[in-house]
């Protein structure tokens, strides 16, 4: 679960879905990937603002005033809950043909929890399912506009899936070689020198800080506030040693 937890990190988008549509045409025109860069696991925070004076400013206003930081703490919070609450309500596809019905009614910003979750059935027999049908809308004799509009839909899901699987695929392994990087880091009894030996081996990355991020919040979760804070100045340290 908590391989899962990481994967999500990379899914920030607020957009709110439409009632009585499908989620999945407003990915039509811009197909998400699966990324783990940033910290933001539940993608509560919408999508960055263009601009360092954009992002300061947002920051200094927080830090002002006391009545919208706490406006934007209730926000996270009920949008939390809310994710929660829809993921918990949602019945799990048992064929392919329904697997496709689930990933078109999944909102935008719930997309890649859901193919992280989905992983294990997205196999060969899911996506030569979908290429049927893709087929069969492709080289129908007479198209309406509900196919044509279907044919878009299913053609950008297929791209969606394709290179999300891909990249979640590779996080995982990244995953597991940030794993064994900070097994090393921990039971290293000289920490300086390790790091500069994984300088050398290129084993500092993204993803090491991710899981470092995701220990550290664990830690504090759990009021291991001593794990905490060690675990915080090892982030420092790492990416001080990444950017040297």
């Amino acid at each position: 679960m908590a391989a899962l937890t990481i994967g999500i990190a990379a899914i920030a988008s607020m957009t709110t879905s439409i009632a009585g549509s499908r989620s999945f045409q407003r990915l039509r025109h811009r197909p998400r990937r699966i990324s783990c860069v940033g910290w933001d696991p539940e993608g509560l925070f919408g999508p960055p603002q263009t601009g360092h004076i954009a992002r300061r400013e947002f920051r200094r206003r927080l830090e002002k005033d006391a009545e919208a930081r706490e406006e934007f703490e209730r926000h996270v919070r009920q949008e939390k809950e809310r994710r929660r609450a829809v993921r918990e309500s949602r019945d799990v596809p048992e064929t392919p043909a329904e697997l496709i019905e689930y990933f078109l009614d999944t909102e935008a910003q719930e997309l890649e929890f859901e193919m992280a979750r989905m992983r294990p059935r997205l196999n060969e027999e899911f996506f030569a399912h979908l290429e049927f049908e893709l087929g069969q809308l492709r080289f129908s004799v007479s198209k309406t506009q509900d196919m044509e509009d279907r044919l878009i839909e299913l053609e950008a899901l297929q791209k969606a899936l394709l290179e999300g699987t891909e990249a979640y695929d590779k996080m995982q392994v990244d995953l597991g070689k940030a794993k064994n990087s900070l097994t090393k880091l921990l039971t290293s009894k000289d920490v300086k020198a390790t790091l500069l030996d994984m300088v050398e081996q290129n084993e500092l990355n993204r993803s090491l800080l991710t899981l470092l991020d995701e220990n550290i919040a664990n830690a504090q979760k759990g009021n291991q506030e001593k794990i905490a804070v060690y675990m915080e100045k090892m982030r420092a340290a790492v990416l001080k040693y990444m950017t040297v």
